[in-house]
């Protein structure tokens, strides 16, 4: 038997940072010691909007889901001794993408680097940011000319860097389809692709250049086999347009490169360790198809959906993967679902479904009309819903969730306490302390920055005009400036942008029949509405803090819409000041508080102080999020009235919940309703 020529393994990532910058240094070369190819950098939610550590919305954020860059030293810190002119390193950056390459190509510079050697992805999709993420912050025609400077600018002086990853993975975690995840993520290509093409700022012959640069990052689901075709199908749609629309001849630059990080949404708090076997299938439909294969691949951890995972849990992961590419015979074929009639029909139906509703987009005016009109952000809800409706009705099964509840105890999760990594809540004291060091010393030795009024006022200009804006950020992080400051001069030019929530638009998904749970809850807010002697329930769902993952508020503020409340959301990014201020403007019954990042610690018991000095202390308070349960009966105990956590799935029933605190709190008798 003649020996296979077996195909490179893909890149492998973990997807880490916390802290600080030494403390994720540390992970990373530790990381790279292990057998990792690349790195991929989170960073903290004020880093990725744009304020620095000690800004009012940044507390309780810092350094939780990501590290905190705020200037050039944190980035310089990060990296050292990692030689970047040899790495390949991904960063999930998106509205201040561009400023964190500047940062990054000076530390590479400082380091000696020739930064046409560098390799790496920004991912720079601010369009998925408006529809799932939330973390966006200018507007998005501003947005587009950040992404669109950053393009052109990496074409000329960073060839081997990919400016953009097209983003589709959070558009599956909102509820996506597969056809809407394909569909939604062309139509953000086709966006970009056009803006750099009309900008002039590259001229038609290096288009090819421009679109063999485009990379994607893309999610993959439990399904496997539907994944695997999604893929396929991403693949040739992405090759039509490339060559009709854009006139690329080039096989090479047309080729659909993608990374992947498998399907979070799909983790589950309960039985968590079922969660393994979901990452293997997941990674399958990523690897098994080698003319769909991903380029590079980053896994979870078992334990996401319970708190921030250890290195050993990443560890686990990373060695998932290596066990895949090593030890099996994978890379040893071609693609071993060519000629299958089963796979050809699936694509075909996929190719079909998202080409008409790409043409669908196109007629609206494109992505950016989309996102505007409130459409993508829409469907994106109703689809969510539509799941959710099929999870709480039995009909989508969940093992450990909705089926085989049963368990033996779990030795992985004895001690919850250790079962995750938990974030020093003196780190955010320290990295605001350092913080306002780098600001008093910053023009001093052995820095020596020139004053950054000066940077800042050219970054202004800049922003007022039409030239490229990435050399004037480059002068921006050489003289020391911070994230606050970059961001705050750009938002004095192009303002803010508050994005459509899509709760009041989507349709109903749980049908409200004679003897449902729903009909049985919406009597409940009824007769309570009575009892009190108000129209309706009022009920305020607030995002405070900087976490934007709002698709589990949505899901709430949807369904309590449907059994008859009167919803008060404002979306994301409050100061618990404002979510007060609003609950007692609008004479709420209760207030639905909703945090994934870690930092309800923080800000749920200052909205109950807050709630309390007001003398609204019969405004029940209910918290929603990734909670351990430490921290939960923390919660409880300060006043809060019910905590819910992912394994919670029955919608209906949490707002079945909430209305019997509601009655509690109003001292009214306990409500027995039958459907």
């Amino acid at each position: 038997m003649t020996e296979r020529q077996k195909d490179r393994p893909w890149l492998m990532r973990t997807y880490a940072g916390h802290s600080t910058a030494e403390a994720s240094n540390e992970l990373y070369r530790r990381n790279l010691a292990k057998g990792q190819t690349g790195l991929s950098v989170a960073f903290d939610l004020p880093t990725q909007t744009g304020y620095d550590s000690d800004h009012i919305l940044a507390r309780g954020e810092v350094g939780r889901v990501g590290v905190p860059i705020a200037h050039v030293g944190d980035m310089r810190r990060l990296f050292q001794d990692i030689p970047l002119e040899q790495m390949n390193t991904s960063m999930t950056i998106n509205a201040t993408a561009m400023w964190l390459l500047a940062l990054y190509q000076v530390v590479a510079e400082e380091q000696g680097a020739d930064i046409t050697q560098l390799q790496g992805t920004t991912q720079n999709d601010i369009v998925k940011e408006y529809l799932s993420r939330g973390t966006h912050v200018f507007p998005p025609v501003p947005s587009l000319r950040l992404t669109t400077d950053m393009i052109a600018y990496t074409v000329s002086h960073m060839p081997k860097w990919n400016p953009i990853n097209i983003c589709s993975y959070h558009l599956q975690e909102a509820g996506a389809t597969p056809v809407q995840e394909i569909a939604y993520a062309m139509s953000t290509a086709i966006a970009v692709l056009d803006a750099v093409r009309d900008s002039g700022q590259v001229p038609q012959e290096r288009m090819g250049d421009v679109v063999g640069r485009i990379s994607f990052f893309v999610n993959a689901g439990v399904r496997f086999i539907e994944e695997m075709c999604k893929m396929r199908a991403f693949g040739r749609i992405w090759d039509r347009i490339t060559r009709e629309r854009y006139g690329i001849e080039n096989p090479k630059h047309r080729r659909f490169r993608y990374g992947v990080q498998v399907n979070s949404l799909g983790l589950t708090e309960a039985q968590p360790e079922n969660n393994v076997q979901r990452i293997v299938l997941e990674m399958l439909a990523v690897t098994l198809s080698k003319d769909a294969r991903a380029r590079a691949v980053q896994l979870p951890a078992w334990n996401e959906a319970l708190g921030l995972p250890r290195p050993w849990d990443q560890q686990w992961s990373l060695r998932i993967q290596q066990v895949l590419a090593y030890e099996s015979d994978l890379l040893e074929y071609e693609d071993i679902f060519e000629g299958s009639k089963v796979i050809e029909a699936k694509v075909e139906e996929l190719v079909e479904a998202a080409s008409a509703e790409i043409d669908r987009i196109q007629e609206m005016g494109g992505a950016m009309a989309a996102v505007e009109s409130g459409y993508l952000k829409s469907q994106l809800v109703a689809s969510h819903a539509e799941r959710r409706g099929r999870i709480e009705s039995g009909q989508e099964k969940i093992i450990g969730v909705n089926a085989f509840e049963g368990t033996e105890p779990n030795p992985l999760t004895a001690d919850l306490d250790t079962a995750i990594q938990t974030v020093d809540p003196e780190v955010e004291a320290r990295v605001i302390a350092a913080l306002q060091q780098w600001r008093d010393n910053r023009y001093q030795p052995p820095f020596n920055h020139p004053r950054p009024c000066k940077a800042l006022e050219r970054l202004k200009e800049a922003a007022r005009g039409t030239e490229n804006l990435m050399e004037a950020t480059l002068e921006c992080a050489r003289a020391g400036v911070t994230t606050g400051e970059w961001a705050g001069a750009l938002r004095e030019v192009f303002g803010e942008f508050r994005a459509p929530t899509g709760v009041s638009s989507a349709p109903v998904a749980v049908p409200a029949e004679e003897g449902s749970t729903l009909h049985r809850v919406r009597r409940m807010v009824d007769l309570t509405a009575k009892e009190l002697g108000v129209g309706k329930l009022r009920f305020l769902v607030g995002k405070p803090g900087l976490d934007g993952h709002s698709n589990g508020a949505e899901q709430i503020a949807v369904r309590a819409r449907d059994a008859g409340f009167e919803v008060v959301y404002q979306g994301i990014r409050l100061t618990p000041e404002q979510i007060v201020d609003a609950a007692l403007a609008e004479d709420v019954h209760a207030v639905g508080l909703s945090i994934l990042s870690g930092s309800h610690a923080q800000l749920v018991p200052d909205v109950l102080e807050r709630l309390r000095v007001a003398g609204a202390t019969d405004i029940p308070v209910i918290a929603g999020g990734i909670i351990p349960n430490g921290d939960a009966e923390q919660l409880r105990a300060a006043g809060v009235a019910a905590v819910f956590t992912p394994k919670d799935f029955d919608i209906t029933g949490i707002i079945g919940r909430i209305v019997d605190e509601i009655r509690k709190a109003n001292k009214l008798d306990p409500l027995e309703v039958s459907a």
